[in-house]
This record gives structure tokens, C-alpha cells and sequence, in this order.
């Protein structure tokens, strides 16, 4: 039996063992669906809290529950390590790393780079990289694949690689990892025939590309395609503005097309790992090619300017009533980038927590998942959650919904505020509630 069909005998007999290499948003959830499907999972991470949280069978996560590490870990199907030595031991290598931007917007492939050299030293014939982590196409071929090349390996041979774009949505209750299909390409035929069934046994549905460079394509035109109609909304909310109209009315009406249209809504800009920095890997690789990609660009552009947009409309509001961002309190409520969910990357109300400071703003938040503020590369911001209650909601002179958990009692809220911006359109405008 020759090394493909060993691999691939092993994963369908739920033999093989499989390492998740970054245990964060992405690699967390797909160690456990692994885990579900009876594979025996290795999670390595550099951070040791997170390893010793694993170990302990606690989550560090808000939507996952501690019985759920505590299950897996006491039956011995997952259990984490910051020594890499142990890749040796496993037949798939699955990287989950970050893929940020540099200051200049430009791709910074350090995490995966790294990981790659780290693992470089135990690679042996047998085994299959996956890697998750949202880059731009040519990545696999001009990154990974000389590393493993070097050690002597021949791709499709002794060894395999694939590229299998992560499609997590912390919080989503209606699609679960196992639930989302799974797009793979490979390095080659074989590559590909061993990351189907890499992931076939855990993942409802397979979808196959040619390679592994439209399987990166594929990754970054889902979130360019979201970036670019939640930027067209976030062109029109000013417009609608100064037109009197209802834009969130607007959409909802259009949204009853059963054809044609599919509704996407404005906010105070983008969060997350993926939306605000995804296109940004395109346009980069662009680039190399001698093109520009003004259209992603200027969606970029519009949704970066959002959180500026949403201060000069508190500025405004207070202007109104006779009072000014300097000096006034402002409560923001919800710091995540999304509802209901414990993740504060790139979130667009951190930003504007900073913009209303640097006008001289008193600005407090209040946000169940964030007892306090947490530590960030490019903020200092030492605050603690406030309690929201009717005593202490009418001392503030303005109250910015900047993230809207279904959790905060908004009743309570609209009836105990003096001021409210509502930047999500979650409560009906009025002469105190505000659109921004």
C-alpha cells in the first residue's frame, strides 16, 4: 500500500491523528468538530494560556462551553501543546494561524511563515498540510510548498498539500463547523484526493476546486463580495441622511423582492479578521499583476471612514442640545465587532471609543462579554464595563449602540437615555434616538 491510500485508509478508519496548528476562532472549533467525528486531535499554540485552558477542559471562548472541551478532553480525542515536536506524530497538519495586514495594508504572512519553518524540522513522509488561513492566491505554491520540497518530500508522492479555506461565524447558532461546506483544492490529484478525505468525514459536504490557488480566490471573493454591498450601504446612509429617508426601511422594503437582491445593512464600519482586511490581500496581489482594484478599494475606503462618520453624527447631536463631544459622557454600548459574540478584532468601536477621547470626550462602555477592557497592539484603553440600570444610563449625555448584543434591555435603555445613536438601526428613530 503506497502512502496516499495508507493516509487515507487511516483518516476513514478514524485512525489518524490530527494537528490544529492556532487554537484560536478558527482552529478551537475545527479541533472539536474533528474531535466529534472521532478523530484524535493534537491543538498546538504558542499560547500557553490557551493551552493549559484545553488541558484543564475550559473554554476561553464565550460560545463554547466548557463541558464541550471537558467531554473531548477526558476521552482523550483532544488535548493541546506548545511543543512541536509532537507534529511529528500526526498525519494531518492543519494550519490556523493569522493573516493580518502591516500598517501599510500589505499582507503579513509572519504566522504562517513561521509555523511552516517551526514544523519544517518534524515533517516525514505520509502526511497532508491544510492550510486555513485566509491569504491571497499563489500562497500554498510559493510559501509552503518549497519548505516541504526542501526536507526532500515530493508533493503528491510522500507528501500532500492542500488549501481549504476557513469559513467560521463565531456566533452563528444556525451553522455550526460540520454544518458549512468545505471548499479544497490541491497542490495535485492526489494532493486533492487525500484532502477530500481529510475532511469528508467531518464536514457535511465537500466542494473541489482545480487548485489550490482558486480555493484562496474562492476565500477572499466571499468577503470582498460582502465588503463591497455592506460599503455601498454604508455610501448610502449618509445620502438617505440628508434625503429624510429610513435607509434600514429602505432595504427591508427591497429586501421583499424574492429575486435580484439580497439585503446587506450599513453599520459603523467593518470588524472582524476577515471583512476589513481579506480584500486587502486581493488588491495586493493585484498589484503583481500590473492591475489596480479601484471598486475594492473604494468600498474599503468608504467602510474605514465609517466610525469618524458615526462621531461627527454624535458631535451633531450633541451640537444640537447645546453641548459638545469635549467635556460631555458618552456611554458606548457593545465593544465586539459583532453581536453576541466575545471578539473585539478589528472591531469599529474601539476606534471610535478613541476618536471621541481624542476630542476631549468622558467615554465609558458597557459590554457583558468584555468585563474589561482587554489589552490591544493599537490602543490604550483601561476601562471596565459599566452596569447598565435607570440610575446611572440618564448622567450620560449620550448613549452610541455601537454593537447591538441581543442581551442589553433596550426598552430600558430607550426609556432612561437622553441621547441615543444608533448606529446598527436597532431601535425606530424619534427626536432622541438618532441614526448614525
Amino acid at each position: 500500500m503506497n502512502l496516499k491510500h495508507k493516509l487515507i485508509s487511516a483518516l476513514e478508519d478514524k485512525k489518524a491523528c490530527i494537528g490544529v496548528i492556532g487554537l484560536g476562532y478558527v482552529g478551537l472549533p475545527l479541533s472539536l468538530a474533528f474531535a466529534s467525528s472521532g478523530l484524535k486531535v493534537i491543538g498546538f499554540d504558542i499560547d500557553k494560556g490557551k493551552v493549559n485552558s484545553i488541558n484543564s477542559g475550559k473554554s476561553y471562548f464565550h460560545h463554547i462551553k466548557d463541558e464541550t472541551i471537558e467531554k473531548f478532553h477526558s476521552n482523550g480525542l483532544l488535548i493541546a501543546t506548545d511543543d512541536f515536536a509532537y507534529s511529528s506524530k500526526v498525519d494531518a497538519l492543519i494550519i490556523c494561524v493569522p493573516t493580518p495586514l502591516t500598517l501599510y495594508r500589505e499582507p503579513d504572512l509572519s504566522f504562517v511563515k513561521d509555523t511552516i519553518n517551526t514544523l519544517s524540522t518534524y515533517l516525514r513522509p505520509g502526511q497532508i498540510i491544510s492550510l486555513e488561513s485566509t491569504t491571497y492566491p499563489g500562497t500554498t505554491d510559493l510559501e509552503i510548498r518549497p519548505v516541504i520540497e526542501k526536507k526532500g518530500l515530493v508533493i503528491g508522492e510522500d507528501f500532500f498539500l492542500v488549501y481549504s479555506p476557513e469559513r467560521e461565524d463565531p456566533g452563528n447558532k444556525q451553522f455550526k463547523t460540520a454544518d458549512i461546506p468545505k471548499v479544497v483544492g490541491g497542490t495535485t490529484a492526489n494532493c486533492l484526493d487525500v484532502g477530500k478525505v481529510l475532511y469528508q468525514g467531518t464536514i457535511s459536504e465537500i466542494v473541489t476546486v482545480s487548485n489550490t490557488s482558486t480555493a484562496e480566490m474562492t476565500k477572499l471573493l466571499e468577503n470582498i463580495h460582502r465588503a463591497v454591498n455592506i460599503g455601498l450601504m454604508n455610501e448610502l446612509k449618509p445620502l438617505a441622511d440628508k434625503m429624510g429617508i429610513d435607509l434600514y426601511e429602505v432595504i427591508e422594503a427591497a429586501a421583499t423582492k424574492p429575486f435580484g437582491f439580497v439585503p446587506y445593512y450599513p453599520g459603523p464600519g467593518l470588524g472582524g479578521h476577515c471583512i476589513p482586511i481579506d480584500p486587502f490581500y486581493l488588491t495586493w496581489r493585484a498589484k503583481s499583476f500590473g492591475m489596480s482594484t479601484r471598486f475594492i478599494e473604494l468600498a474599503g475606503e468608504i467602510n474605514t471612514s465609517m466610525p469618524a462618520y458615526v462621531v461627527e453624527k454624535v458631535s451633531c447631536s450633541l451640537n444640537d442640545r447645546g453641548k459638545a463631544i469635549k467635556g460631555s459622557k458618552i456611554l458606548i454600548l457593545g465593544i465586539s465587532y459583532k453581536k453576541n459574540v466575545d471578539d473585539l478584532r478589528e472591531s469599529p468601536a474601539v476606534e471610535i471609543i478613541q476618536l471621541l477621547r481624542n476630542k476631549g470626550g468622558k467615554v465609558d462602555y458597557s459590554d457583558p462579554y468584555f468585563p474589561s477592557f482587554p489589552k490591544m497592539r493599537k490602543y490604550d484603553i483601561s476601562l471596565k464595563s459599566i452596569n447598565l440600570n435607570t440610575t446611572n444610563l440618564i448622567n450620560y449625555d449620550a448613549i452610541i449602540i455601537a454593537t447591538d448584543h441581543d442581551i442589553f434591555d433596550y426598552e430600558m435603555i430607550k426609556n432612561n437615555s437622553n441621547l441615543i445613536i444608533d448606529t446598527r438601526g436597532r431601535l425606530k428613530p424619534s427626536d432622541k434616538i438618532i441614526r448614525a
